[in-house]
């Protein structure tokens, strides 16, 4: 579909930095949150509601001088498999690749099982992903959740 100029989203290009596509309009203040952005130095593009060929709506961030480490990929991979991830450097896209959720998540998906030994010990979570991609299950106490129903924890900035 060709668009007019009236039609496109006029907002500014990063010279180098990360572009995160394709994320779900309903957990763009979740991707926000589980990644820290809101205390982040640098500029922060967030576009919400956009229009999708693909997913109907969507929407974006363009986050200036910052590069996603995995870890952080990883995070983003709960709330947004399938996301777009594009790496810019001097304004041209450079490396371009989707969102996967990892076999394993360490530390990032809390264990809604008030008996496992991760809330009551200081020490890391860690869950194993269905063959599905639909659930998670605690290494621990081997509690499954629906991944689209875990809480996750933030990082703080």
């Amino acid at each position: 579909m060709h668009k007019t100029p009236n039609q496109e989203l006029l907002v500014a290009a990063i010279k180098d930095g990360t572009v995160i596509d394709h994320i779900p309009s309903s957990r763009i203040f979740d991707v926000v949150s589980l990644l820290g952005l809101q205390g982040l130095g640098s500029a922060v593009v967030v576009g919400c509601n956009l229009q999708s060929g693909q997913m109907g709506t969507k929407s974006i961030i363009k986050v200036a001088d910052k590069f996603f480490t995995p870890e952080e990929v990883n995070r983003l991979s709960v709330v947004a498999p399938g996301a777009t991830l594009s790496i810019i450097r001097n304004y041209d896209v450079v490396e371009k690749h989707q969102v996967r959720l990892p076999e394993v998540l360490k530390g990032i998906v809390r264990c809604d099982n008030p008996k496992c030994v991760t809330n009551n010990e200081p020490m890391p979570t860690r869950f194993h992903i269905s063959s599905s991609g639909q659930t998670v299950r605690c290494h621990y106490c081997d509690h499954e959740q629906r991944i689209d129903k875990v809480k996750t924890f933030s990082i703080e900035r």
